[in-house]
């Protein structure tokens, strides 16, 4: 009994340190979006020592890795796959597009800066989003073949040109350069972007 409460208490402790981590990575990244994470700021900040950080995230990569999905899942991301699983597939694409543009809109400044810093620091960052990018490539395909399935999608599109469209759609760069460049609210980017999809892709 004792053993399995001191196991408890490491495991608390560990997912403790973790968090106080990551929440040092992403204050770095949103006070200064621009310049390179230092780790030793980061574990400064956090008050553990560098190599604690190796070994809880295993590298640098695999700690910008768990960074994005931190962000991802506190935004919201149970919300896109919940909507995805509607029986009907142009509930499914609205409820999809209205996630996304909330788990976005959680983070906006961080998921820019990750985003920047995939193109600057491609060791770090590329491979994560890339990963990330792949996955929702492989989510948006499902929808647009949900939607041949149950015949909603426009005859002269094909399944693949309807995935291609909602990735776009789906994507960080179109819902931030319409908040951010067009300034347009976040409800009012949501019902641009499912309005263009309903009148792209469906019948």
């Amino acid at each position: 009994m004792a053993r399995k409460y001191e196991q408890r208490l490491r495991a608390t402790a560990a997912a403790q340190t973790r968090r106080r981590v990551l929440d040092a990575v992403y204050e770095q990244v949103r006070a200064a979006p621009t310049e390179p994470v230092s780790l030793d700021r980061v574990a400064t900040a956090a008050e553990v020592s560098r190599s604690t950080i190796y070994l809880l995230f295993g590298s640098r990569t695999g700690l910008f890795e768990a960074l994005a999905t931190d962000l991802l899942h506190r935004g919201g991301f149970e919300r896109i796959v919940q909507a995805a699983a509607h029986p009907d597939g142009r509930e499914a694409l609205r409820g999809v597009i209205g996630s996304c543009v909330t788990m976005y809109a959680a983070h906006l400044e961080v998921l820019r800066a990750l985003a920047s810093m995939a193109v600057l620091d491609t060791e770090a960052m590329g491979e994560t989003i890339e990963r990330m990018e792949e996955g929702r490539a492989i989510g948006m395909a499902r929808l647009a073949g949900r939607l041949a399935e149950q015949g909603v999608l426009r005859t002269d599109l094909t399944v693949d040109h309807a995935a291609d469209l909602l990735w776009l759609l789906t994507s960080f760069h179109s819902v931030d350069q319409l908040h951010t460049s067009r300034k347009l609210p976040m409800d009012q980017v949501v019902r641009l972007l499912v309005d263009t999809a309903e009148r792209g892709l469906c019948r």
